[in-house]
């Protein structure tokens, strides 16, 4: 058998006959060259998408204006924000709430305002991204109650919202200015 090779870089082999006399018929192949100049290149290509972490936003202070024992005083928090940047295909997440009593002057019980008597309305939630926030109602206590659930998120999303805060204030309340702590978190 002798194989040569012609101008467009095929080669032709040429097989003798079954005799062993005289020439063969003419077959074809390929060179791994002349099969590689029509291919597409192929380009594995990569990159990442970074995460970040799950965040909350609130104000530092807020003031809900003045009430007589026995009435109900109550105003907005201020904007509060979660900020989801996990990047996370299937998201969720909880806003808790949680407030300390109520104290003035030495915070003796009678100058304290239980923490049972107010209460936290999340309102309207605005969102950013794929994410469904849910909020909830609650009378507020010393313990984490859940104000603002975020399910059903895909990716990086944000939900804001701003709060009404009220206190009933009893009508043996003592005059004074109360102070208390409003913790918020997410997790």
């Amino acid at each position: 058998m002798k194989v040569v090779a012609d101008k467009d870089g095929l080669h032709r082999t040429h097989l003798p006959l079954r005799s062993g006399h005289g020439r063969g018929r003419l077959t074809t192949h390929r060179s791994p060259a002349a099969a590689t100049r029509g291919a597409d290149p192929d380009t594995t290509t990569t990159f990442s998408v970074t995460s970040g972490a799950l965040s909350m936003s609130a104000p530092v202070s807020a003031s809900l204006g003045s009430g007589a024992p026995g009435t109900t005083v109550s105003g907005a928090l201020g904007a509060v924000s979660v900020t989801d940047d996990r990047a996370l295909l299937s998201a969720s997440w909880t806003a808790t709430a949680s407030v300390t009593d109520f104290t003035t002057g030495g915070g003796t019980p009678p100058e304290t305002i239980p923490a049972t008597d107010s209460g936290y309305d999340p309102g309207a939630i605005t969102t950013t991204g794929t994410i469904t926030a849910t909020g909830t109602v609650v009378t507020l206590s010393n313990s984490p109650q859940t104000v603002v659930t975020g399910t059903s998120g895909v990716g990086d999303n944000t939900a804001s919202w701003d709060p009404n805060v009220s206190i009933a204030l009893p009508a043996s309340a003592v005059g004074g200015t109360y102070t208390g702590t409003l913790t918020q978190s997410v997790a």
